[in-house]
């Protein structure tokens, strides 16, 4: 897919969310001037799409500080949030890259049930097939015989090998023998699938911690990146996911996933501003193509609705 084609996708995907943002602040700032009254107007619209108290109430002060001559148009604040949302996720917005002297480098792969995790390292591992970086694939969702499965599938698109074992067995020992089948085969990249997990759940979260902990007494260093699937559907409860999984076993970075099924993307600059994770990629459809390196500039702009 061309760049110009993601964009649009992006565009589209964000299409319910920049169209709540569109019609509520063109209908505050229609022949309106910027008082406090439009402001506070404009703040609740912002909590409304998901951007978060905290981040939101930042957004409008900063807006007030400006001294806009007479009446200001809808198009002319949104450009300025598009702008100050793009300051925010713009640091953040980092390709995931493997640590050349790391062989392979480690990517524990997590997040609660039905997030995408595993399509997530499938589209992962396909993109950098085609820049000939060799991936392995660890079938760490004992749980699910189809996640096993669906991984299998996903090693064969893109070439790369799968270390699986069967329904039920210890998922961290099956993480340490991918790591030896990684290290043996010279292989860049070692993703490792994990079981969805409700983030409340203690003895569930408690495993990731186990596969951690072996994947330890064989690399010390490992996982060289522990990534957080989220599905932006679920909005607001996204921080507390990102809050359970930091405090149980870390998060290096985020990749966020349908958002072409989403009102709710404004959620990504409520988790930049409150977190400051890397955002590593967006979904925004089910193709291989569908994810790709999160870009702060384009992703503001499409959530403001701009061109």
């Amino acid at each position: 897919m061309s760049e110009e084609g993601w964009l649009s996708r992006l565009r589209a995907g964000l299409d319910r969310s920049s169209g709540r943002f569109t019609r509520s602040i063109g209908a505050i700032f229609a022949g309106r001037r910027l008082d406090d009254g439009a402001l506070e107007e404009l703040e609740e619209i912002l909590i409304a799409g998901d951007l978060g108290v905290a981040t939101a109430a930042a957004l409008t002060g900063e807006l007030a500080g400006k001294r806009f001559d007479g009446e200001v148009t809808g198009e002319e604040v949104r450009a300025h949030l598009a702008e100050r949302i793009a300051g925010i996720l713009a640091p953040l917005a980092r390709p995931l890259e493997p640590d050349p002297d790391r062989k392979p480098h480690v990517v524990l792969v997590m997040g609660v049930n039905g997030v995408g995790k595993t399509t997530t390292i499938g589209k992962l591992a396909g993109h950098f097939a085609e820049r000939d970086r060799k991936a392995v694939l660890a079938a760490g969702d004992t749980f699910r015989a189809a996640a096993i499965e669906q991984l299998q599938v996903w090693g064969r698109r893109t070439g790369c090998a799968v270390v699986a074992g069967k329904r039920g067995d210890d998922a961290a020992g099956l993480a340490y023998g991918a790591l030896e089948t990684a290290r043996d085969g010279r292989a860049d990249l070692l993703f490792i699938d994990t079981a969805g997990r409700l983030h409340n759940k203690d003895g569930l979260m408690a495993e990731l911690r186990k596969i951690v902990r072996v994947l330890g007494k064989l690399d010390g260093t490992a996982p060289h990146d522990r990534i957080l699937v989220l599905d932006a559907t679920t909005g607001q409860n996204a921080h507390a996911q990102v809050e359970a999984f930091r405090d149980m076993c870390g998060v290096t970075g985020l990749v966020v996933t349908k958002l072409d099924g989403s009102a709710r993307g404004g959620v990504i600059v409520g988790l930049a501003d409150r977190f400051g994770l890397p955002i590593h990629a967006v979904g925004v459809g089910e193709g291989p193509d569908d994810l790709r390196p999160f870009d702060a500039g384009a992703f503001a702009r499409s959530l403001m609705g701009l061109s």
